[in-house]
């Protein structure tokens, strides 16, 4: 009898500390009905898709599912390809605080720094 070894998969978008943190205080206030937080890319600004984090109340069976010490994590089944390799941080400073991405796929920004294009 042969037994084969399964590997566990890499996720496609690796969190730091930061986003952990930040999605542990959003799930902390999170509507009652949200199961998790999720990641996106709609199509929106002037390079073509952009970076959307929102709530989310139901699981989607092609959605890959990261589960952190303070919530669950999803990223949108049609947006894997888009993020795979990409880095998500949340980061504050003087002026503004937001989730960041290192995205090894995004061939360019618009100047705004609204959307990217692959």
């Amino acid at each position: 009898m042969t037994t084969t070894k399964t590997r566990e998969i890499p996720a496609a978008v690796t969190l730091t500390k930061g986003a952990e943190e930040r999605i542990a205080e959003l799930m902390a206030k999170a509507p009652d009905d949200a199961i998790g937080v999720k990641l996106s890319t709609p199509r929106r600004g002037c390079s073509g898709l952009a970076y959307s984090v929102d709530y989310v109340t139901e699981e989607v069976a092609m959605d890959e599912k990261i589960v952190t010490p303070g919530g669950v994590f999803y990223i949108d089944g049609a947006s894997v390809l888009y993020l795979i390799g990409s880095i998500m941080d949340w980061v504050v400073d003087d002026f503004s605080a937001g989730f960041t991405f290192e995205n090894p796929n995004a061939k360019g920004a618009c100047g705004c720094g609204e959307s990217f294009m692959v």
